[in-house]
């Protein structure tokens, strides 16, 4: 209120400067001095908001604003001087301020409003002033109510102190509130004994039958979980936030087309709702893309200067998402405790920016309870074990993977089947891979990564044709410089062409990359496969590049077999004569006895021939 009067009086006074001062014979007419002076006309002060209206309308802020400052107005007039009216003498005496004895109903009325503060507190989210303010009512105020204990117990089940509410709510009575306080700590501190214990305990009353829905919920139980919610909407008509709930499992459970329509019948009669809107972005995000989801979120973001400045946690988390990890260093650190999702999504940015070690830190110490967690340790394990060459890794990635894919929730869906896929890829049995790969392709019609794994999935299980129409399709894609440089696919595509009769193309290939790092090693592929399929001229000229590059006697005998492989196709006539030069070219490279004898067979045969070799 006051920062509004300021502004009105400050364009007042503006308004006054900027208008010429009339004289007075200009504001005293006639007519005015026979009607006198006109009475000003005094505008109504605004009321004071009351506390039942803004509790009822959710102002929860606006409460807590309103108790602090009649608490501190309390506080103020007692300890303020002043001259103060005695009944006895009928005259005014002066009092030193906090020399009088409050009223007897001013304690009352201060722990009033002490409690409401902590119950607005509590259902605002600050948790830590709800907290604060029981105890203050406890040790300044003398205030003994039992209940007291299992409220702050809650408080400290929002802050995440679960041993600490599990303590202090022991402390109270046995009451309903209680009993789904401890459900809740049970399930939290994974304690099962307990948790059917307090589960027996539940009743059919709307609010354990909320809290039980809550818990399937969070235990990925979401078709439980809908059934309550579905219920309960059926026997409480008015009980319209139910809608968002449905709509969050529905959510949860890929129907988000089911989710959208359930949201917006919601939002038609809630348009402002922060919780629906930002659901509503997330279906949006999984149906299409991140800018869609953006598009839903403008009403919450859009007096925001950055992401970092967005008021509501969960948005400026999803905000992060939707934009392809921006900004994700700034925001998802701070959120880690508050946002389950948040540590995911940062070792997800980590390992698309391959900071791999910093992925594996953030989720070593963490128990996985859904499938996203379990899938993401198995990534960072298979990660982890391929940079550090660990087969320990490995296995534990195999076994998440495992895990994920074969159980009875996860089987048949898309992310189950990539499981299995890849802990079959682990296990190198690749026609099993493809058996499940194949299940899902047509889920990824245009997905590189799936493309690409499939590909070699199929290389690996010897269907090379396919695997090198899949490689080379990646090379026409919009990462196609990532893949021309990646050595993995290099090596495969190599692989491919040589098996597919393309030796050549297996060579200049080579060519392209001969001063990278990675070209040892596919000297050595080129080598060993073309020498396999009867490519023997190209596995000459691979064996000799390693042999001088290395003179080791394995590239001299690799040498040696794969020249004598050519010059016997030349006989059969299944090479060209004119490739007796590059043989004998490649021969005399090498400094070692038997050269001089082939050499001299392979010109007797050629001056035999009639083919000139100088």
């Amino acid at each position: 209120g006051r920062a509004v009067a300021s502004r009105w009086l400050a364009k007042h006074c503006a308004r006054s400067r900027d208008s010429p001062l009339p004289s007075a014979a200009m504001m005293l007419t006639n007519k005015a001095r026979q009607q006198g002076p006109r009475q000003a006309v005094q505008k109504k002060a605004p009321e004071t908001p009351k506390l039942e209206v803004l509790i009822a309308n959710r102002d929860y802020v606006g409460a807590i604003t309103l108790l602090e400052f009649e608490i501190a107005q309390q506080a103020d007039a007692r300890s303020a001087s002043g001259w103060q009216h005695n009944p006895a003498t009928r005259e005014y005496e002066w009092v030193v301020g906090g020399t009088q004895p409050p009223r007897p109903d001013d304690s009352t009325e201060e722990v009033r409003r002490l409690l409401w503060r902590a119950y607005a507190a509590f259902h605002c989210g600050d948790f830590k002033k709800a907290l604060d303010t029981y105890t203050s009512l406890a040790e300044d105020h003398g205030y003994t109510d039992p209940d007291m204990h299992t409220h702050a117990a809650c408080c400290l089940l929002g802050l995440g102190w679960y041993k600490e509410a599990e303590e202090r709510a022991s402390q109270g009575p046995a009451s309903p509130l209680q009993n789904r306080l401890l459900f809740h700590l049970s399930h939290r501190m994974n304690d099962e004994a307990k948790l059917m214990v307090h589960h027996q305990k539940l009743h059919d009353r709307t609010e354990d039958q909320l809290s039980l829905a809550s818990i399937h919920y969070l235990r990925n139980h979401f078709q439980e979980a809908t059934d309550i919610y579905k219920r309960l909407l059926l026997e409480n008509r008015d009980f319209t936030a139910l809608n968002v709930y449905v709509a969050l499992c529905y959510y949860k459970l890929d129907y988000y087309d089911v989710s959208l329509d359930i949201l917006n019948s919601y939002l038609s009669t809630q348009p402002d709702s922060a919780v629906a809107l930002n659901l509503k972005a997330c279906n949006q995000f999984r149906l299409y893309d991140g800018k869609a989801a953006e598009v839903e979120l403008a009403p919450l973001v859009s007096s925001a200067p950055s992401i970092e400045k967005v008021e509501f946690d969960l948005v400026r988390h999803n905000m992060v998402v939707f934009r392809n990890g921006e900004r994700a260093m700034q925001v998802l650190p701070a959120l880690i405790d508050v946002i389950s999702e948040a540590r995911l999504n940062l070792v997800i940015y980590h390992m698309h920016n391959s900071e791999v070690e910093e992925a594996y830190n953030l989720l070593k110490d963490l128990e996985p309870t859904s499938p996203q967690e379990y899938i993401l340790k198995g990534v960072v394990n298979l990660a982890m074990g391929q940079s550090l060459d660990s087969r320990e890794h490995l296995k534990v990635a195999q076994q998440y993977f495992q895990l994920v894919g074969a159980s009875a929730s996860e089987c048949d869906t898309i992310p189950g089947r990539q499981c299995m896929a890849s802990c079959f890829f682990i296990l190198r049995q690749f026609d099993d891979v493809l058996i499940y790969l194949k299940s899902v392709e047509a889920y990824f019609p245009s997905e590189e990564t799936f493309l690409y794994n499939f590909s070699i999935a199929r290389a690996a299980a010897g269907q090379t044709k396919d695997a090198e129409v899949g490689l080379f399709q990646l090379q026409q894609g919009p990462n196609a410089e990532t893949y021309k440089a990646d050595y993995i696919y290099n090596m495969w595509l190599a692989r491919c062409f040589v098996l597919n009769g393309k030796s050549r193309a297996a060579w200049e290939l080579y060519l392209k990359l001969e001063s990278s790092q990675e070209s040892f090693a596919m000297l050595q592929l080129l080598a060993n496969d073309c020498y396999k399929v009867g490519a023997f001229l190209y596995s000459a000229k691979a064996f000799d590049t390693l042999e001088r590059l290395d003179p080791n006697p394995e590239y001299w005998e690799g040498k040696r077999g794969a020249c004598v492989g050519v010059f016997q196709q030349i006989v059969a006539g299944r090479e060209r004569k004119e490739t007796l030069r590059d043989v004998l070219s490649i021969l005399k490279n090498t400094r070692n006895p038997q050269v001089e004898y082939l050499m001299r067979v392979m010109k007797k045969w050629a001056r035999e021939n009639g083919i000139s070799v100088s």
